[in-house]
């Protein structure tokens, strides 16, 4: 038998993979783009792969109407084809109705604008926000929305309930994407390592200049934690003794998540 042959055919299925894990990455990263896009030295800065790779590998997925080009900009966005293939699974997660209650319940009580974030791979993706009765309402992020885990109050909660040694490698994974948000490795893993003392993520300035945030974890029932909920308001909202009382709130509630996720 041709060992050249069973040797290529050993290591076919291994090249497959990787081709289809940096296809992922590249979406990824053009997802957190939204409907702007993102522009290729972007993509091969955030993906550490190099050029003619990424433009191999964008150029398919434009082919299969993954990606589309904008004429106007030149940035690569998230196709058209994406959300009729996700039209598959119209029904909303457990997570999403397990969270319902709890998100209204904390709306009502806090007042502040509330967000439910899940973790996706390497990401968080925002999936879910109410906004309160307060007129100064804190709309950072909008569902849709994907950050790198780390640069956001949920992300350093997320990373805070996992085990350290699976928390430090997702963050130095992220370090070339932590750029664009004007933090790094050691500024996340202090955050994180702020969050466990705690018992919840805290941003003492969140991504809109002068607000702040804190988040509480959600863990699945096997112990994963896959979600967190969050408070963002004006600084002035939450100072020392109504940053506990919110607190204790999304603990609260994210516990009755957790609860009715794993009934």
């Amino acid at each position: 038998m041709d060992k050249t042959r069973i040797a290529r055919n050993a290591i076919s299925p291994r090249q497959g993979a990787q081709a289809i894990r940096r296809a992922l990455a590249v979406l990824r990263i053009l997802a957190a783009g939204r409907e702007d896009g993102v522009p290729l030295a972007e993509v091969i800065r955030a993906t550490g792969l190099t050029r003619p790779t990424v433009h191999r590998i964008i150029h398919v997925l434009i082919e299969e109407g993954i990606v589309e080009r904008h004429e106007r900009t030149g940035r690569y966005a998230i196709g058209n084809q994406v959300p009729e293939l996700a039209l598959a699974r119209p029904r909303p997660s457990r997570l999403l109705i397990a969270a319902n209650p709890s998100l209204q319940r904390a709306s009502t009580e806090i007042g502040d604008t509330m967000f439910l974030t899940v973790r996706t791979g390497n990401d968080t993706l925002c999936v879910d926000r109410r906004i309160g009765i307060y007129p100064i309402q804190v709309l950072s992020i909008e569902v849709g929305a994907r950050r790198p885990l780390g640069v956001s109050s949920a992300g350093v909660a997320i990373l805070a309930a996992m085990p350290a040694p699976e928390a430090r490698k997702i963050v130095a994974a992220n370090e070339k994407r932590f750029e664009a948000y004007k933090t790094d490795v050691a500024t996340v893993l202090g955050e994180v390592t702020a969050a466990r003392r705690l018992g919840y993520g805290l941003r003492e300035i969140g991504l809109v200049q002068g607000t702040k945030s804190i988040s509480t974890w959600i863990k699945t029932p096997d112990g994963r934690p896959a979600a967190a909920i969050t408070v963002s308001a004006v600084r002035t909202r939450l100072g020392p003794r109504r940053e506990q009382e919110v607190a204790e709130i999304l603990l609260r509630e994210a516990r009755s998540i957790e609860q009715a996720i794993g009934g």
